[in-house]
């Protein structure tokens, strides 16, 4: 039998390697934090089932505070919550029904565990208008190179200030990414803490390219990262790489990795 020295050192070095097992290191999501995804498969009203899974990534880096970095390509995971299918009523003068597609983003995988979303969508777009906001502007027009950010502002392809329309500095293109302080519009609130928007205008707010198709939550205190769009016209649709800005709502209980 081992004597009491060294019993003692391996009840230490078990204390220790428990200690480290049970109590991970814990990051945490505070508002305001925004992460610009891309959707990876489409979900439609027309054949999606409550339970089925959804999925997205992360285009760019989001920071956390000063040290905390969630990478490019984070995977993000949600589910389907309800879809309805259109069904177009034959009757004269029929008021048609809603169509609904409703899906709830779930959680955020840091460091191979899943950290919970109490999200917002803040804003999001097809993928024509995804795609159109990485093509430069003509070059007759101009030939720097600059791209038109979802929501009207101008990025160059160099590190340098993103304007506005009315040609004032709302954001900033570096580190591979875009970073602004968020703009007020609309539903949309500001903010005074400069977060990541990817391909998004500082005040980028709604559904950009989804025609015929409205957003009735798009995720709320009493909804958290809950997206329900409604059609009278089509099952609503989410194409395959369209693209969002979520936005972690203020809540008394941070989102946090444990």
């Amino acid at each position: 039998m081992p004597n009491s020295k060294l019993l003692a050192v391996l009840i230490v070095m078990t204390s220790a390697v428990f200690a480290q097992t049970v109590h991970p290191k814990t990051i945490v999501v505070n508002a305001p934090t925004t992460f610009p995804i891309v959707f990876t498969k489409s979900i439609s009203a027309k054949n999606a089932h409550a339970g089925d899974s959804v999925t997205a990534r992360t285009t760019q880096i989001v920071r956390l505070g000063d040290s905390e970095v969630i990478p490019k390509g984070t995977r993000i995971n949600g589910h389907v919550i309800a879809a309805k299918p259109f069904e177009y009523d034959t009757t004269p003068y029929a008021r048609q029904r809603a169509s609904v597609l409703s899906i709830r983003f779930d959680s955020i995988e840091i460091q191979s565990q899943a950290a919970p979303l109490d999200v917002t969508v803040r804003a999001m777009a097809s993928p024509i208008v995804s795609e159109d906001a990485r093509i430069p502007i003509n070059h007759d027009i101009d030939p720097s190179g600059a791209t038109v950010q979802v929501g009207g502002d101008q990025r160059y392809p160099w590190n340098a200030p993103v304007k506005n329309e009315d040609g004032d500095v709302v954001a900033y293109s570096r580190h591979g990414g875009v970073y602004a302080h968020l703009i007020a519009n609309g539903a949309c609130d500001g903010s005074s803490v400069e977060v990541s928007v990817g391909i998004y205008s500082a005040s980028a707010c709604g559904l950009y390219g989804f025609d015929q198709t409205s957003a009735e939550e798009v995720g709320s205190s009493a909804h958290p990262s809950t997206l329900t769009l409604v059609s009278t016209h089509q099952s609503p649709k989410i194409w395959k790489n369209s693209t969002a800005l979520l936005e972690v709502l203020p809540r008394e209980q941070n989102v946090a990795l444990r």
